[in-house]
């Protein structure tokens, strides 16, 4: 960085592009098959369980395997970990391209998840590790920024095509992205390690096996019932698996996820805040391309149109938002754009229905979203904030694994919800039990920000960063 603390070195440029590319990639893959649902649904004879598995086969992988893909990059090289999760996201791209049916789709799906578990909390730790605490919040913003191309173009590109060529295109694109991000980090990102030069097998056993339960009782939750045996067993192993690898990473000579991280104030209440974040949009992001096609009739092109100002202020806002946590702390951020989202998302649970005209509902979007965009790189810089940098890569993936877990959650919420309310039959009980599905994703935003109120204020200057006393210490 020069003198003037102002600007990158081509080292940072490099880092910060290349880990925003990768983010680029896989939440460009997300938006798009989340706007194509109602094309794979009809294209594959899917029915709504199967399409909740399309979406969440990815979650799923991603999400059990988060803090192992951290632990491996910390132990075997963030960045040689980072370049084969691409490789491996991008062959399981080509084959979700090729899928002749939904079960395939999912498989593939599941694959891309262990992909991006290798990639996205190591894309953060590269971040966090190359920029000093007072320039991390704006990297983060820039980082959300450019993801925010991703969520501008998403629904765009997926109307196109799934309206003008085939749904399967959507995974193709992850090719030639993919294959120029590996080239390029290969070449340009120096590799890195972690702390512990072991790794906590044990703790990566428990931890995987914990979260798989846990997510599958999630997602099988609507479709076997929340009381059956199978949801209620599934869940309940999970929660003892993860009892135990708490008291497992208390004992641990080198644990992946040291517990003390919890006695931090900014760790342990921004992770739940930002859990519920994602569940409000997960939650939303599920039904609301599928909304303007089921009740206003618009094809997948003229729904990914609609959702443009809704995506759009991820890419304007976030950056501001970004360089704002500086100044202000991350708290005010965070709970204000819970806030949004809350108002936003209520609006729209009021007003939406099959009369409903699309302008009633826009300033709702453009609110919810610019909500979304604010707590986002707040409560990301409130968690590496608050270890050592050394351990960045740790809270990292336990930052990401909360993240997806808060995805998979609003999904089986809010589709719990409309399976209660309404249905496919027609587009009057589609629309009872979406504005069902949108006052749940409400309520995840307001739990959010009740939450968020007990995150540290802004801290002093010379305390700010990773290094500084643990944050209970701060108002």
């Amino acid at each position: 960085m020069s003198a003037d603390g102002e600007r990158m070195t081509s080292k940072q440029a490099w880092v910060l592009g290349l880990a925003s590319l990768a983010s680029f990639m896989m939440s460009l893959d997300a938006l798009v098959v989340t706007t194509a649902l109602s094309t794979i649904r009809q294209d594959l004879t899917a029915s709504i369980e199967a399409l909740e598995w399309s979406v969440n086969a990815y979650s799923l992988t991603f999400a059990v395997l988060l803090l192992t893909g951290a632990a491996l990059g910390d132990r075997f090289g963030r960045r040689r970990v980072f370049v084969t999760g691409l490789a491996v996201f991008t062959v399981a791209s080509v084959a979700c391209a090729l899928s002749p049916d939904i079960g395939t789709l999912i498989a593939s799906r599941a694959l891309q998840g262990v992909g991006g578990a290798m990639v996205l909390p190591l894309s953060l730790t590269l971040i966090t590790a190359m920029f000093p605490p007072e320039r991390r919040g704006k990297a983060m913003g820039l980082y959300l920024g450019i993801t925010g191309l991703a969520t501008l173009s998403g629904p765009f590109v997926g109307g196109v095509i799934a309206e003008g060529l085939a749904w399967q295109w959507i995974f193709w694109l992850n090719l030639p992205i993919g294959l120029i991000a590996i080239a390029l980090t290969t070449r340009r990102v120096e590799e890195g390690f972690g702390p512990n030069n072991r790794l906590d097998l044990g703790g990566a056993g428990l931890v995987t096996l914990g979260a798989f339960g846990v997510v599958w009782g999630l997602v099988r939750g609507n479709a076997a019932g929340w009381g059956s045996a199978e949801v209620l067993g599934a869940l309940v192993l999970g929660v003892a698996l993860l009892i135990a690898f708490v008291l497992w990473e208390r004992r641990a000579d080198a644990p992946m996820l040291p517990m003390r991280f919890f006695r931090l104030r900014g760790f342990a209440t921004a992770n739940p805040a930002n859990f519920l974040v994602f569940a409000s949009l997960y939650g939303t992001m599920f039904f609301l391309a599928q909304y303007f096609q089921t009740v206003h009739g618009d094809g997948p092109l003229g729904a990914g149109l609609r959702l443009m100002p809704w995506t759009a202020t991820l890419m304007v806002c976030a950056p501001i938002a970004g360089r704002l946590a500086d100044r202000v702390g991350e708290r005010k951020l965070v709970v204000g754009g819970l806030l949004l989202q809350t108002l936003g998302m209520g609006w729209i649970a009021v007003a939406a229905g099959p009369g409903t005209g699309y302008l009633e509902l826009l300033p709702a979007l453009i609110a919810g979203g610019a909500g979304l965009s604010m707590a986002m790189p707040a409560a990301q810089k409130a968690v590496v904030g608050a270890v050592r940098p050394q351990e960045i890569g740790q809270a990292s993936g336990a930052f990401m694994m909360l993240r997806i877990f808060g995805g998979v959650f609003g999904v089986a919420v809010s589709v719990a919800v409309f399976a209660a309310a309404g249905g496919y039959a027609s587009a009057a009980e589609f629309s009872a039990g979406f504005t069902a599905a949108m006052g749940a994703v409400t309520g995840l935003a307001f739990a959010g920000l009740l939450i968020a109120l007990g995150m540290p204020g802004r801290r002093p200057a010379a305390a700010a960063g990773p290094a500084a006393a643990p944050q209970e210490a701060v108002r």
